[in-house]
């Protein structure tokens, strides 16, 4: 092999294992112009969150289920991570907490857009 083929081999190699880095360090990644975890499942906003705080425990949470800080994540640029009420970490970006909903089966789907006029596919 040239020397030339053996650089892109080497900056392919590095793009490849930095990408799933990137995505796994908020459990979120962007596709088709919208927020969605490492699974694939649409992410949410919920417009009664103020401050970087999230205002949907409870009951709300079991049926919107927060995206978790895992142990040993950071936060960076307009990735954030809030406290929730219960104490556990919640990611945010660009301030807003992020969620997923329970209704959504399948990878793509958004069936939780406009819910009740307060929730929101995320987007970048």
């Amino acid at each position: 092999m040239t020397r030339h083929t053996l650089n892109w081999m080497g900056l392919f190699a590095a793009v490849a294992l930095a990408l799933p880095g990137v995505a796994s360090a908020h459990h979120a990644m962007e596709k088709d112009g919208m927020w969605v975890d490492h699974n694939g499942m649409t992410l949410y906003t919920f417009d009664k969150d103020a401050g970087g705080k999230s205002m949907c425990n409870g009951d709300c949470a079991s049926n919107w289920p927060p995206l978790m800080v895992k142990d040993g994540e950071k936060a960076e640029g307009k990735w954030t991570q809030i406290k929730r009420d219960d104490g556990s970490m919640q990611w945010a970006y660009d301030g807003k907490p992020l969620y997923t909903f329970v209704k959504d089966k399948k990878a793509g789907e958004t069936t939780g857009d406009g819910m009740k006029d307060v929730w929101h596919v995320a987007k970048p």
